[in-house]
């Protein structure tokens, strides 16, 4: 995949809204609510699905209703997180999260169970 820009998310947001999670990766994304202020998005990964290339624009709050183990790569491929190796909760606990904005990545959901994720974009945050 190409080069992307090394500007700074808190400065501006590089990438295109076709990378935008509802547009990019529509069949795991589904928008629930939306205005000026917030976008509330419930994004379900079945087990074994890998969610194409996409990003977060906003900052936001993340209710974890159903997890399961997976792994975050960037645009190249490269791991960023994989829930196996970290030392956070089980995967199947329910939680509250606090989610930064996320550049372009991948989620390869490589559990036995679905994940679905409540959330709730700040759309008003302002950047930086």
């Amino acid at each position: 995949m190409g080069q992307l820009p090394a500007h700074s998310l808190q400065q501006s947001w590089p990438w295109p809204d076709s990378l935008d999670a509802l547009r990019a990766a529509p069949a795991y994304h589904e928008l629930f609510l939306e205005n000026d202020r917030v976008r509330v998005i419930h994004t379900h990964i079945p087990a074994g699905e890998v969610v194409p290339l996409h990003t977060h624009r906003w900052r936001g709050v993340a209710y974890l209703i159903s997890s399961s183990h997976f792994v975050r790569r960037d645009h190249e491929g490269k791991v960023l997180l994989d829930s196996r190796q970290a030392s956070t909760a089980a995967p199947n606990a329910q939680s509250v999260q606090w989610l930064e904005r996320l550049p372009p990545h991948t989620v390869e959901n490589v559990g036995s169970s679905a994940i679905s994720i409540l959330i709730i974009e700040l759309k008003d945050d302002p950047p930086g």
